[in-house]
């Protein structure tokens, strides 16, 4: 767990009074709490608490749920103390830092980029290919030619200082062993819904720390990692994106909600079928889902203990932990 996340959770758990508006931490059975109220933001981890509060604030000021959940990621993209998300990320194994992003609206509109190098917002870029070409997913080197004919600015290619330090000493060993709440989860992905029940979604990550060069995960993959639908409702996902990727998560969460099951049920559902296609080696993967319907009701669930995420209305932001299949 990183120093920020572990500064969070003591303060949040210390006192509901270190960020305004947000409650102390929330059993699951908090799940419901805002049934019906909207508008509605739920964002994996605790770096979820920033994000919603940023998104709110763009509703509030006139912007869209599009506008909002861009802006809620961008913000996490631009923490410096995050090491899996944005430019300052942990990199690959070749020591360089790669960004996956999607971005989806309730209507279907859809726009994702993969392998981007240098371009501080992927979420951003996610957005004009929805948004200004005929395509859903761009990557590599077509997405920085896309970045530099729409203006981005092309970061200088240098590691943050930690993420620097901590390659140097991976190299000692080069061993590639994710452990589960750590390494392997910090993607941030987020879902909103306004006031009048427009949804959208937004995940943004830079994958797992000393992937294979050219590794994309589940974040940039509609269906996988993130999946909107405003005539049922929205999910998104964090953990090992290949096991998320070989159950379609999202879209799946999605269409157990069109049948008739509860945020809640789908995603425990969506974690069970994840358990069966990759039981050989559980004990080391993590994999959590966040689900809201259009009637505002929302649902967590992840493989193992650990997984948390932020709730917020126009009016309150707070941490609950997600109930999860192996108990500790």
């Amino acid at each position: 767990m990183s120093q920020r996340r572990k500064f969070i959770k003591q303060s949040l758990m210390g006192s509901a009074l270190f960020i305004p508006g947000v409650s102390s931490i929330a059993s699951p059975k908090a799940e419901l709490l805002y049934k019906g109220e909207k508008p509605l933001f739920l964002s994996t981890w605790n770096h979820g608490l920033p994000a919603n509060t940023a998104a709110v604030e763009k509703l509030k000021s006139g912007g869209s749920i599009i506008d909002a959940v861009e802006a809620g990621v961008k913000d996490t993209e631009l923490d410096l103390s995050n090491l899996s998300v944005g430019l300052q990320g942990l990199p690959d194994r070749e020591g360089i830092t790669t960004l996956d992003a999607s971005i989806m609206s309730g209507d279907g509109s859809c726009g994702a980029v993969a392998f981007v190098r240098q371009v501080k917002h992927p979420i951003s870029l996610a957005r004009v290919v929805m948004e200004k070409t005929p395509h859903v997913l761009i990557v590599g080197e077509g997405a920085k030619q896309l970045a530099i004919a729409e203006g981005f600015p092309i970061e200088k290619e240098e590691l943050s200082p930690e993420a620097k330090k901590a390659y140097l000493k991976w190299k000692e060993t080069s061993q590639y062993k994710p452990i589960i709440n750590i390494e392997n989860h910090d993607t941030i992905g987020m879902i909103g819904m306004d006031a009048k029940g427009n949804m959208a979604g937004s995940c943004t990550t830079s994958g797992l720390s000393y992937k294979m060069h050219g590794r994309v995960g589940d974040s940039p993959i509609i269906g996988a990692g993130l999946f909107v639908d405003n005539e049922v409702g929205a999910a998104t996902a964090t953990g090992l994106g290949e096991s998320i990727i070989r159950i379609c998560g999202s879209f799946l969460i999605v269409e157990l909600m069109r049948q008739g099951r509860t945020p809640q049920e789908a995603c425990e559902e969506a974690v069970k079928r994840l358990i069966a296609k990759n039981n050989t080696n559980i004990k080391d993967i993590q994999a959590g889902f966040l689900a809201m319907n259009k009637d505002g009701e929302v649902g967590a669930f992840a493989v193992h203990p650990g997984f948390n995420f932020a709730q917020a209305t126009s009016q309150n932001n707070q941490m609950i932990d997600s109930g999860s299949h192996f108990k500790k």
